[in-house]
């Protein structure tokens, strides 16, 4: 037994260095004062914003425990900060020479995703393949488990958790922080951690040298750069105070009034920093603002009249936003007549800023009109998370974007922490800004033009006549249906739509129950519920890409196999589109592409299901169909005016749902009670026929491609034929002047020094031609290689046999259509002469059949390069 003991002391080390990551609030701090059995780290309601070491004894053993940032579970690795991601990197740095564990602190009470997992994976990325051989999971609110075991609540729980069990070699631990006296669990830990480190050989995570060095300097070069661009703020602060007093005669820094309008992307918080400004301590009910609407207050002496906006999607341009938000943010303009001092551009500090943000800020900020940028100040809220950073360092760390945005306001910026609201002097700081802001634009204010008021009144009177218009016409038909509607027993419904368009969500409001992952689906799934007095089967597809390139056969047939799930065939098709983002053509297009692999009868049995209802406000969907582009009044026209919307937010809303049952069961009557049941056959025969197109698409851009490389090559080596004459002709003139200078020799000694400086510049006008000779010649040879490849690429059939390519063609008959129409078109394609107009452009010339005009002689194009 003293054997077993000594040689267990013996593997057990007396230093553990343990950090401690996860997501936001998953319980890392409370845990690792678990592990120390003391409370040396800040758990609760506070969050960690910067790593924090700790040291102890703990059962004879020497921990450092690191407790780290969390992630946000919402964001993905492409919306964190740089600087958030660079400290991530540095975190085994905290505990030289390196963890032994990392604990990756998962709590059981809340569902472990797809989403998650996917989060997760990026951020341990950051740390390199490595890492998983020192890391275990640590999962807290054990209390939750109940009578189930943890091994229970992994296999409970889906793929996604089991797959990071999986990744971690099987080690995971369970901690209760409610019983932080139950030392047991803390003792369990630590044996499972010695043992992880038995397997690892006693090792650490070494962070890379290189990958320490680079981010070090890169953090030196942005403190330097944040240092100069504070001096630079500080100093436009301080001659913007001059320029006040200067024009006041006495030390005034006040306004007696000043009208302000929030801009910004959802959820950044502008109505906090609004309520923040005027002193507002109300709770806020988490409602998006959906229409502009003033407030006013005093700050001070000074009279504010604030107004709140509706904010658009983050990363997207305004191209992509509902006319309801673009019209209500210039309708903000004359909410505080006779126009704002100053526009308040709210920015997330606790998220990325890339080309996409840049992109979404200026094209909606200029829908205000010329000049806003001179009268705009940048805020930024969540100042509490940038812990010991500045603001400064943040704009710099970010790079170009938000670099080119900030010096597109003249350099005017403001931090704000919302969550403290009582702090006064964040508000007279910004206050300060603003007034220098509009000091600096003579006190005037930002003018409107009154034509946007004009437009916008008319607009919607023209909307309001068209969304009556069209009630009045589905009253008309309901009422026509009312004798006929009978009240079903059962429903069957299919959803069809864009990816995150919400149709799992939808789904999941009409069961009234979460049976559909809130993902993007790959598969098609089927439940059903007792709803209403009804038996509602929902049938979940996977969702298309609104780029119709990137939808594949295998998920075209996915999404129809959802019909076939119902052999009787299903009484709605619900056609899933957002209220929150535009529908244009694209959208159209890959929407079309997907209805028409059914016959032209699915649209009796289609209607469209609008989702985020919330987005409308006090706006009717009839206002929003005529508002928006005609591609969406297309569509609604198309289902001859059957339309529903719902909010999967309010999934309580029950009359939202028993509505569109209703509005299911009146379509039915109107389709005399048939279900719509398409026969496979045909419709797989029109995905065949589908990528057939698509196949022809290609075939014919690669052709035009390829006639466009050729004639590129040709021009280059007409302009390398036109050097090589000049070339030849100058120097038959250099060769005739020294022929001549050998004749007579006394013009020699008369103009001999200006005949050497022509024959130098001669020379050099030489060796240039040469140089241009010498790259045209290496353009030429690559431009020749990249047109013999795209020639290889070309059907065989282009290169001047009438026959199929067996590579298309070929694969084509063997999916035994009706007709071979399709191999016949590609036989005819290859046979095209591609030509020029008048005007040079490349044209397809259908009256000769010959064949493909040449077949490149690579040979005697590039011989001369050779």
């Amino acid at each position: 037994m003293d054997s077993n003991l000594e040689e267990t002391e013996s593997v057990t080390p007396t230093e553990h260095r343990i950090i401690l990551i996860g997501g936001r609030w998953a319980g890392k701090s409370s845990s690792g004062n678990t592990i120390l059995r003391k409370e040396r780290l800040e758990c609760g309601r506070t969050r960690t914003i910067q790593s924090e070491v700790r040291h102890g004894v703990v059962e004879g053993r020497k921990l450092t425990v690191v407790d780290a940032p969390g992630w946000s579970s919402s964001l993905s690795l492409t919306e964190i900060p740089e600087g958030d991601k660079q400290r991530f990197k540095l975190n085994p740095s905290k505990c030289p020479p390196g963890p032994n564990a990392f604990l990756l602190v998962v709590p059981i009470d809340a569902a472990f995703s797809v989403e998650q997992r996917r989060i997760l994976e990026e951020h341990m990325k950051l740390l390199g393949d490595r890492v998983w051989r020192y890391t275990m999971v640590l999962f807290t609110c054990g209390d939750f488990l109940g009578e189930k075991t943890i091994e229970q609540h992994i296999e409970s729980e889906g793929e996604a958790l089991k797959w990071l069990i999986g990744r971690c070699r099987d080690r995971y631990h369970v901690f209760n922080n409610k019983e932080k006296t139950n030392t047991s669990q803390v003792s369990l830990l630590l044996e499972k951690i010695d043992e992880m480190v038995w397997h690892n050989n006693d090792s650490h995570y070494e962070i890379d040298e290189q990958t320490f060095e680079i981010i070090e300097k890169k953090q030196r070069e942005v403190a330097e750069r944040a240092q100069k661009r504070r001096r630079r703020a500080e100093e436009q602060t301080q001659q913007m105070i001059t320029l006040i007093q200067g024009e006041c005669h006495e030390e005034m820094k006040t306004a007696p009034k000043l009208q302000m309008i929030l801009l910004g992307s959802r959820s950044v918080g502008k109505t906090s920093v609004g309520n923040t400004i005027l002193g507002f301590k109300e709770q806020e009910d988490g409602k998006r603002t959906a229409q502009s609407v003033a407030r006013r207050g005093f700050v001070g002496k000074t009279e504010i009249t604030l107004v709140d906006t509706p904010g658009w999607w983050k990363g997207f341009p305004a191209f992509d936003t509902p006319e309801a938000i673009k019209e209500e943010m210039m309708r903000s303009l004359f909410l505080c007549p006779p126009g704002p001092h100053v526009f308040l551009l709210v920015i997330d500090a606790d998220a990325s800023f890339n080309g996409k943000h840049l992109d979404a800020v200026t094209t909606h900020v200029e829908l205000l009109g010329e000049g806003v940028w001179e009268h705009t100040v940048i805020v930024f809220t969540r100042g509490d998370w940038l812990g010991t950073n500045t603001i400064e360092e943040y704009i710099e760390g970010e790079g170009e974007a938000l670099q080119s945005l900030v010096e597109q306001c003249g350099n005017r910026y403001h931090v704000f922490n919302n969550k403290d609201a009582n702090d006064g002097t964040q508000v007279t700081e910004l206050l300060e800004t603003i007034i220098g802001t509009v000091a600096g634009n003579g006190w005037d204010s930002f003018v409107p033009d009154k034509q946007i008021f004009m437009t916008i009144e008319e607009r919607r009177r023209r909307v309001e006549e068209g969304a009556r218009l069209r009630q009045s016409e589905i009253q008309a038909r309901r009422t026509s249906l009312r004798d006929s509607t009978n009240k079903l027993q059962e429903l069957k419904i299919v959803m069809l739509g864009q990816k995150t368009s919400g149709k799992s969500a939808a789904g999941n409001t009409l069961l009234r129950k979460q049976a559909f992952a809130s993902c993007q689906n790959e598969r098609c799934h089927v439940d059903e519920e007792e709803v209403a007095d009804r038996l509602v089967t929902v049938i979940d597809t996977p969702g298309w890409w609104r780029d119709s390139s990137r939808c594949t056969e295998d998920v075209d047939k996915e999404i129809v196999r959802g019909l076939a799930l119902s052999q009787s065939g299903v009484h709605a098709v619900l056609l899933v589109v957002p209220l929150d983002l535009k529908f244009r053509e694209a959208h159209l297009v890959a929407l079309e592409e997907h209805m028409n692999l059914f016959d032209d009868s699915v649209w009796k049995h289609t209607m469209v299901l609008f989702t985020h209802r919330d987005n409308l406000a006090d706006q009717s969907v009839e206002e929003h169909i005529e508002r928006e582009h005609r591609t969406l009044r297309w569509l609604v026209d198309k289902c001859e005016n059957k339309y529903h919307a719902i909010n999967n937010l309010k999934k309580a809303d029950m009359t939202q749902v028993t509505e569109l049952f209703e509005k299911i069961e009146e379509m039915v009557a109107g389709n005399s009670g048939r279900l719509f049941c398409p026969d496979m056959k045909d419709v797989h025969l029109n995905i065949d026929e589908k990528f057939k197109r698509r196949e022809l698409k290609h075939v014919l851009k690669q052709r035009l491609e390829q006639e466009y490389r050729r004639r590129e090559l040709e021009l280059m080596i007409g302009f390398r034929e036109k050097l090589i004459e000049l070339q030849a002709d100058i120097r038959e003139s250099v060769a005739s002047n020294k022929h001549k200078s050998l004749i007579d020799m006394n013009k020699i000694k008369v103009k001999g020094i200006g005949q050497k400086k022509k024959d130098e510049k001669e020379d050099k006008v030489d060796a240039k031609i040469s140089a241009e000779i010498d790259k045209l010649n290496k353009d030429i040879m690559r431009a020749a290689d990249q047109l013999r490849s795209s020639q290889d690429f070309i059907l065989p059939s282009f290169k001047g046999n009438s026959s199929p390519a067996p590579s298309i063609a070929g694969s084509l008959s063997d999916r035994r259509r009706p007709s071979n129409n399709f191999d016949r078109v590609l036989s005819w394609l290859s046979t095209l002469k591609i030509d020029t107009n008048m005007e040079n452009q490349l044209t397809l010339n259908f009256s000769e059949t010959s064949g493909y005009r040449s077949v490149f002689d690579f040979d005697n194009y590039v011989g001369i390069a050779e």
